[in-house]
């Protein structure tokens, strides 16, 4: 049977939450893997979601998903895709999964007319990024990436 990709329904919200623990400890961070079912309902299916999900099935069965959001270039004039998270579970990869979660990525960045589609890749998981560059993504290594979270967060949201 072959792959499959669909939208994310709540019914999968353990699955979800299954392949956001299988990431977070395959990039060492399990500790900061904080998700709960009620940030999922609140957040990818709720009335109006600002990020969205897929499921990859093998045979029926998930085997993956990406979650995403639109961006905007003000260069361009346009949206942009942003994949936050893609994730295969490692007896499932070398199947093709995760370019078909790519170039269904792609396809929904044509079908909406955005200009770019964009992630991020650890700088040391070599695998995946000789994967991206095979795809013909190339590293955007003039910028730096910055993250304001946490106390530093409250504190900088609070002097309003």
């Amino acid at each position: 049977m072959a792959i499959t990709i669909r939208p994310a329904q709540k019914s999968d919200t353990d699955t979800i939450l299954h392949f956001i623990k299988e990431l977070a400890i395959y990039e060492k961070a399990e500790h900061e893997a904080k998700a709960t079912p009620e940030h999922i309902h609140n957040t990818l299916f709720c009335e109006t979601p600002h990020a969205h999900g897929l499921i990859c099935e093998h045979e029926g069965q998930p085997i993956g998903f990406a979650i995403y959001f639109f961006s905007y270039s003000t260069w361009q004039g346009q949206y942009g895709i942003y994949l936050e998270d893609l994730y295969v579970s490692p007896q499932s990869r070398g199947l093709g999964a995760g370019k078909q979660l790519l170039t269904h990525l792609a396809g929904i960045a044509v079908e909406k007319d955005c200009g770019r589609f964009e992630w991020s890749v650890l700088d040391w998981n070599q695998p995946a990024i000789d994967f991206y560059e095979s795809l013909g993504a190339k590293p955007q290594g003039e910028w730096i990436r910055y993250r304001l979270d946490g106390e530093a967060l409250k504190t900088l949201g609070s002097q309003t």
